[in-house]
C-alpha cells in the first residue's frame, strides 16, 4: 500500500497538529476529521498503551501536556482516560476508534511504548489490517519484536542503522548488503543537528535498493519544495494546508480517492 511508484505520499502528522483551524488538537478525531475532510488518506499517529490493555492513539507516555488531566498513561484505564480534553474539549481516541472511524485511510502508526507492541500485532492480525498501516519506533527493539510477532507481514521503517549505513555507504549495494531488507521506508528528519540525512545521495541509494524515503515533520512551504525536487516519496506535515498547496500545485497532490489532482 506504501510503494507506489510516481506517487507522493502526504502524511497527516497528528493529524495535522498545526493547522490554524485544529491547533492544540493534535491526535483527536476532530483533527483526523480535518485532515480526512481535506483529502489526506495517510493518516500518522502514536500508540500507547492504558492499563486495561486499551491501544491509544496517543504521543505522549503523560496527559499531561495536551490535556487537562494528569498522569502516566499505562497507570490509567480507559475510563480514567476518557475523562481527559485535548484542547479542552477532544477525547483521547483508541486506535479501534480512528481504524473503525477512518475505513478507507491508511495508518502510519509510531510504537511508544514497549506494552503496546504485542497488542497492535494482535489487533492487526484480528482485524486483517495488513495492508492498511505501516508501523515504526525509534525502539529497535520494539520493531523488531513487532516483526517477529507479525511474521514480517506489515511494512515497517528503517531503523538507525539501517540509516547510518545507507547515509554513509559509497553504494545501495554495499549498504543493501549490510542493512538487509526487512524494512519498506526510511522515515527521517531532513537534518540532525548539522548533519543533513535526506541527501540526493541517500535518497538515489534507498531508491536502488528497492525502499522509500519518507521525511518528517516538514511545515515549511520552502523545505518542502526542495525534498520533492530531490525526489522523496513522502512527507510527514503538522501543516496539512501547506503541504496539500504545495503538492496541488506540482501536479502531485494524491487525493484520497487516489487520483492525482493538479
Amino acid at each position: 500500500m506504501y510503494l507506489q511508484p510516481g506517487k507522493v505520499l502526504a502524511f497527516a502528522h497528528r493529524g495535522g497538529a498545526y493547522h490554524p483551524e485544529i491547533e492544540g488538537l493534535e491526535n483527536t478525531m476532530a483533527a483526523f476529521r480535518h485532515a480526512a475532510a481535506l483529502g489526506y488518506d495517510y493518516l500518522e499517529t502514536d500508540v500507547h498503551l492504558t492499563a486495561d490493555g486499551v491501544l491509544l492513539a496517543f504521543h505522549d507516555d503523560v496527559l499531561d501536556r495536551v490535556t487537562d488531566q494528569k498522569g502516566a498513561v499505562r497507570d490509567l484505564t480507559l475510563a480514567e482516560v476518557r475523562k481527559a480534553r485535548i484542547g479542552g474539549r477532544e477525547e483521547v481516541p483508541t486506535l479501534v476508534d480512528l481504524l473503525d472511524a477512518f475505513p478507507s485511510a491508511r495508518f502510519n502508526i509510531d510504537i511508544k511504548s514497549e506494552d503496546a507492541v504485542a497488542p497492535l500485532a494482535t489487533l492487526i492480525r484480528d482485524r486483517d489490517l495488513w495492508d492498511r498501516v505501516m508501523v515504526g519506533s525509534f525502539s529497535r527493539r520494539r520493531t523488531s519484536r513487532f516483526r517477529r510477532l507479525t511474521d514480517g507481514r506489515v511494512p515497517t521503517a528503517a531503523g538507525l542503522w539501517q540509516i547510518v549505513v545507507f547515509r554513509f555507504s559509497p553504494s545501495a549495494a554495499i549498504a543493501h548488503r549490510l542493512a538487509g531488507d526487512e524494512f519498506a521506508a526510511f522515515q527521517v528528519p531532513h537534518r540532525r543537528g548539522r548533519l543533513t540525512v535526506v541527501t540526493p545521495g541517500f535518497v538515489r541509494r534507498a531508491h536502488a535498493a528497492g525502499h522509500q524515503v519518507h521525511v518528517w515533520t516538514i511545515d515549511d512551504r520552502t523545505e518542502m519544495t526542495e525534498l520533492l525536487d530531490r525526489g522523496v516519496d513522502g512527507l510527514f506535515t503538522d501543516r496539512t494546508d501547506v503541504l496539500k498547496d504545495v503538492l496541488q500545485g506540482r501536479g502531485q497532490w494524491l487525493s484520497a480517492q487516489g487520483g492525482t489532482t493538479t
